[in-house]
C-alpha cells in the first residue's frame, strides 16, 4: 500500500472514530513515532492539537486526485520528521495550508500556538491572485525569501510541501505539470541545494527530470534496472574496505550509497559510457574528524588512489555546509570506486542541511536539541557536541539575495532576475587578512562566485576598505580587480589612517560582484564629485599616494629571485650576470659531450661553494636538478670554461652521465660563514594561516627565507616553496621536522628538478 493510501486510512480512521481527549489521533501516530525517534523527549501536545484543528478546517476539502486534502499536510509533516525537523516546524507543517484554504486566521494561530508557528504559516502562505493577479506568484516568493531570512525553516516547509505536490503531479493537465516542473527547476531545487536540504533536492530533481525530459528519463531508468539485475561489483569491493578498516582498527560502518537519476544521468554525459561501479559510491561512516582522516590514510595506502578525484570539504567545507572527503581508489582487478567519508553527524547536515541545525532563535543552552532531547537539532551558529562546524541562520547568499530584491520593485524584474541569480550565483570561502589593520577579524570570509578583492575588501572591512591599495592572493600580488577562486588565501594592505583615504577608483565598480561593495563606493564617488564614467587621460597615471608606494616597495621586494626592484617596472627582471670563467687546465676543461641546454639546468651561490682538491679557484656550481648542501655525499662534473658542477651523488644526473663517461671529480665541502642555501617544498591541504605558521617555524629555526612561493590551490592542496638561508647544514633534518609539525602539512621535501634522460 502507498505512503498516501496509508495516510488516507489514517485520516479516515481519525474523521471515523473518537478520539480520547488527552491521546493521539492514530492518523498521526506514524508522524510521532518517526518524530520521537528523532527527538525522544518532545511534546506532542502541539502536534496534537495541530492535527485537530487541520482536520477540522480542512474536513470536506479534497485534493485532485480525489483523496481528503488532510492527506497532503500529513505527508508533508511526515517528510519533515523523516528529515529530524523539530516540534515547531512540524506544529506549522500541520497548519501550513490552514491560512490559505480554510476560515483559520493568523491571529488564531498566534493565538493556540504562538509566535513562531504563525510566522512560519505566514511565511508559507501564497498572496491572493485576486489581489495581485500575474504578479501573485513572484511575490509570493519574494514573501517567502524575506520570511526565510529571519526563519530557514520557511523554505523547509515550503521545499517539503512541493515535494509532495511534485509526487502527486500526474492528475493535472500536461501544462500545469510543466510549468511547476519549471518554476520547481529554476527556484526552488537550486534554493534546496543552497540550503543543504540534499534529500528534498535530489528527489525533486528526479521528478522534474521525468516531466521535462521524458525519454532521457526513460533511458536513464531502463539502464539502472539493466544494472540492477546484476550482481553490484561494490559490494565484494565494500568488503574488502570494510576488511582493511577493521585490521587497521578504525571503527565504520561503509554502505553502498546508490545514485539518484539525475546523478547517473550528468554521470553518463560527462563519461559518455558507465562502468559497472559508476552507479553507486561508496560512504564510510565514522565518529570523529580525526577518523576521516585516517580512513583515507588506510584507503590511500591499501588501494590505488586516483589522486585527481581527491577533495577535502571538510577543511574547506562547501557554502551550504557540506563537510567530506571525497577520494576514489582501484583494486587489484582495477575496479575503481568513488568513496565519500564523512562524520554520522557531517552525513546528517548533508542530507538536511538547515534542519539539522533545529530552531535557528534557540540559543546554545536553550537549543531545540537541548529542550526536545534528541540528536539532530544543533543550534545554528554554534559547533555540536563533537565541535563540528555548523553556520549562521542566514547564509551569506541569502543575505546578498535579500539586498538586491529591495531595489527590485517590479514583480517581473525580481522574477527574472531571481532565477538568474540562482542559476548562477554559488559561493565561494577565501581566506582574508589584513596586515596592521586593528580591530580587523581575519579567517574565512563567504562571498559569492566571482567576486574580486574589492568585493572581499568591502566585505571584511566596510568603509574602511576607501584606503585598499593591494592585494595578494596565494602569495602573488594581484591586482584589486582580480576574481577569486574558492579556499584563496588574500591578503589585503592598506594606505595609513592619517588623513583622507585615496579612495576607490571609479573603475572598480565594472569588477565589483557584491551590491554592497558597488554601494558604498558609488556613494564615496558621489561625495567627492566623481562621476562612475570618470577617467584618466590616455597615457597618465594618477598620483600614488607615499605609503602606497612603500607597501607596493615592500611587497615587490618579497617576489622570487630576478624580481624587479623597487619602483622598476612590474615586468622587469634584473639581468643575471654572464661571468665568464678564467681558462683551467685540460682535465677541467668542458666536455665536448656536454650540452649547452644541460649547463643551463645549474645555479651558483657565492656564499655555499664547495672545492676541488688541488685546483684552488676553480668556479664552482651547485646543480639546479639535486640542489646539494653540505653533509651530502658529492660529485663533480667539469662543464665548459672550466668550472665544475656538484651533483649528489643520489642525484639521475651522476648515474646517466658517468655511464657515458664523463670525466668525475672529487669535491669537498668547505663551509664559509655564510653557512648554506636550501630550497625545501612543503605539500599541504589549504587553510587559514597557513603561510604564517610555516614561516615561523621557520624562524624559529635560526633559518632566513630568501624567497618564498605559494601555488594557488588545487583541490583543497597548496604547494610552498621556500629558498632558505642555514647557518648551519647540520640544522637541515631539524628544520624539515619542524615544518613538517605544522598542522596541514603532508610532506617537506629538498626541490629537485627533474632533468631529461638521454
Amino acid at each position: 500500500m502507498s505512503a498516501v493510501r496509508s495516510l488516507r486510512k489514517l485520516s479516515r480512521v481519525a474523521l471515523l472514530g473518537a478520539t480520547p481527549r488527552d491521546s493521539l489521533p492514530d492518523a498521526i501516530e506514524h508522524v510521532a513515532k518517526v518524530h520521537k525517534a528523532h527527538h525522544p523527549r518532545a511534546d506532542l501536545r502541539p502536534l496534537r492539537k495541530a492535527y485537530m484543528l487541520a482536520e477540522s478546517s480542512h474536513r470536506g476539502q479534497m485534493r485532485k486526485s480525489g483523496e481528503p486534502y488532510i492527506t497532503h499536510p500529513l505527508a508533508v509533516t511526515l517528510l519533515l520528521a523523516q528529515l529530524g525537523a523539530e516540534t515547531t516546524t512540524l506544529t506549522a507543517s500541520l497548519l501550513h495550508d490552514t491560512v490559505e484554504d480554510t476560515a483559520v486566521t493568523l491571529e488564531q494561530v498566534r493565538r493556540e500556538f504562538g509566535d513562531q508557528v504563525c510566522y512560519l504559516v505566514d511565511g508559507v502562505t501564497k498572496l491572493e491572485k485576486v489581489d495581485y493577479g500575474s504578479a501573485a506568484e513572484p511575490e509570493t516568493f519574494r514573501k517567502m525569501l524575506l520570511a526565510t531570512g529571519n526563519d530557514v525553516r520557511v523554505m523547509s516547509i515550503k521545499l517539503a510541501d512541493r515535494l509532495h505536490n511534485m509526487r502527486t503531479l500526474g492528475v493535472m493537465r500536461r501544462e500545469k505539470q510543466v510549468r511547476i516542473a519549471k518554476v520547481t527547476r529554476d527556484v526552488l531545487i537550486p534554493l534546496a541545494e543552497r540550503l543543504g536540504i540534499q534529500a528534498l533536492k535530489s528527489e525533486l530533481e528526479d521528478l522534474v527530470f521525468a516531466i521535462l525530459h521524458p525519454e532521457e528519463h526513460s533511458r536513464t531508468r531502463e539502464l539502472i534496472r539493466e544494472h540492477n539485475s546484476h550482481p553490484d561489483p561494490l559490494t565484494g569491493f565494500a568488503a574488502q574496505v570494510r576488511r582493511t578498516l577493521r585490521e587497521a582498527g578504525i571503527a565504520a560502518q561503509v554502505l553502498i550509497r546508490p545514485r539518484h537519476t539525475v546523478s547517473v544521468h550528468r554521470l553518463r554525459l560527462k563519461r559518455g559510457q558507465l562502468g559497472d561501479c559508476d552507479f553507486a559510491r561508496l560512504l564510510v561512516l565514522v565518529d570523529e574528524d580525526a577518523d576521516c582522516y585516517a580512513v583515507l590514510g588506510e584507503l590511500h595506502t591499501c588501494f590505488a588512489p586516483l589522486v585527481s578525484e581527491f577533495k577535502d570539504f571538510i577543511a574547506a567545507p562547501k557554502f551550504n555546509l557540506y563537510q567530506s572527503l571525497h577520494t576514489a581508489i582501484a583494486d587489484d582487478e582495477g575496479k575503481v570506486a568513488e568513496v565519500l567519508v564523512r562524520t554520522r553527524r557531517m552525513h546528517q547536515v548533508a542530507e538536511t542541511g538547515v534542519i539539522a541545525l533545529g530552531d535557528p532563535h534557540a540559543s546554545a543552552e536553550t537549543g531545540a536539541d537541548a529542550a526536545e532531547g534528541g540528536t539532530g537539532g544543533a543550534s545554528a551558529g554554534t559547533a555540536d557536541g563533537a565541535g563540528e562546524r555548523t553556520d549562521p541562520t542566514r547564509p551569506g547568499w541569502l543575505s546578498r539575495l535579500l539586498e538586491w530584491q529591495s531595489h527590485a520593485p517590479d514583480p517581473n524584474t525580481f522574477w527574472q532576475e531571481l532565477r538568474d541569480e540562482l542559476a548562477q550565483d554559488l559561493e565561494i570561502t577565501v581566506y582574508c587578512s589584513v596586515p596592521g589593520a586593528e580591530g580587523v577579524a581575519g579567517g574565512a570570509l563567504p562571498l559569492p562566485a566571482a567576486a574580486t578583492c574589492v568585493d572581499a575588501a568591502y566585505a571584511r572591512l566596510g568603509k574602511a576598505a576607501h584606503r585598499c591599495i593591494g592585494a595578494r592572493v596565494n602569495g602573488r600580488l594581484a591586482a584589486l580587480t582580480t576574481v577569486l577562486r574558492d579556499g584563496d588565501a588574500l591578503q589585503l594592505f592598506l594606505e595609513s589612517g592619517s588623513g583622507a583615504p585615496s579612495g576607490p577608483s571609479p573603475e572598480w565598480l565594472d569588477h565589483v560582484r557584491t551590491p554592497s561593495a558597488r554601494l558604498a563606493i558609488r556613494e564615496w564617488l558621489a561625495a567627492h564629485g566623481r562621476r562612475e564614467a570618470d577617467q584618466q587621460p590616455h597615457g597618465e597615471r594618477p598620483s600614488v599616494p607615499e605609503d602606497t608606494r612603500q607597501v607596493a616597495d615592500q611587497v615587490v621586494s618579497e617576489r622570487l629571485p630576478g624580481a624587479a626592484p623597487p619602483g622598476a617596472a612590474p615586468e622587469e627582471r634584473r639581468p643575471e650576470p654572464q661571468e665568464e670563467a678564467p681558462q683551467q687546465p685540460d682535465a677541467l676543461r668542458w666536455d665536448a659531450q656536454q650540452s649547452p641546454e644541460e649547463y643551463t639546468e645549474y645555479a651558483e651561490y657565492e656564499e655555499n661553494i664547495p672545492v676541488v682538491p688541488g685546483h684552488p679557484g676553480t668556479p664552482v656550481r651547485l646543480a639546479r636538478c639535486c640542489t646539494p648542501v653540505p653533509t651530502d655525499s658529492v660529485t663533480g662534473f667539469p662543464v665548459r670554461g672550466g668550472a665544475v658542477t656538484v651533483h649528489r651523488d643520489s642525484c639521475q644526473s651522476v648515474a646517466r652521465m658517468a655511464s657515458a663517461g664523463r670525466l668525475t671529480l672529487p669535491v669537498r665541502w668547505e663551509q664559509g660563514e655564510a653557512g648554506c642555501r636550501v630550497t625545501l617544498r612543503a605539500e599541504a591541504f589549504g587553510r587559514p594561516h597557513l603561510l604564517a605558521d610555516l614561516t615561523e617555524s621557520i624562524a624559529a629555526q635560526g633559518a632566513a627565507v630568501v624567497s618564498a612561493d605559494v601555488e594557488p590551490p588545487r583541490e583543497q592542496r597548496v604547494r610552498h616553496t621556500y629558498t632558505l638561508q642555514l647557518p648551519d647544514a647540520a640544522g637541515l633534518p631539524a628544520l624539515i621536522r619542524a615544518m613538517r609539525r605544522v598542522p596541514g602539512v603532508y610532506d617537506v621535501t629538498r626541490s629537485v628538478r627533474q632533468t631529461a634522460a638521454n
